[in-house]
């Protein structure tokens, strides 16, 4: 299970980052600055577990077929009636 992380920065991570601001620092050195932060974030990431991945992968697929069926059924109808009002007469059976 993923852990919980609580994203509340102290007051020691707040004024760290008022006094990085207020520095002024050259182009490598915010590169630099950067990095470190994308690294500090990337140690926050938590990866799933095998089998979280594959529920997570299976609610997407089962929500995609659903969400297809919705639309093509919503196609269906609605050419269905366009080809009444607008057509002639016949629905979209091919006569």
């Amino acid at each position: 299970m993923a852990r919980n992380v609580i994203d509340d920065p102290n007051e020691d991570i707040v004024a760290k980052a008022k006094k990085d601001r207020a520095e002024k620092r050259g182009p490598f050195g915010r590169i630099a600055l950067f990095l470190r932060q994308v690294i500090n974030e990337l140690s926050k990431v938590v990866t799933p577990t095998r089998r979280e991945l594959i529920n997570y992968t299976l609610l997407v697929l089962v929500f995609v077929v659903i969400m297809m069926a919705l639309v093509s059924g919503l196609d269906l109808l609605f050419g269905w009636v366009v080809s009444y009002v607008f057509g002639d007469g016949t629905a979209v059976t091919g006569g």
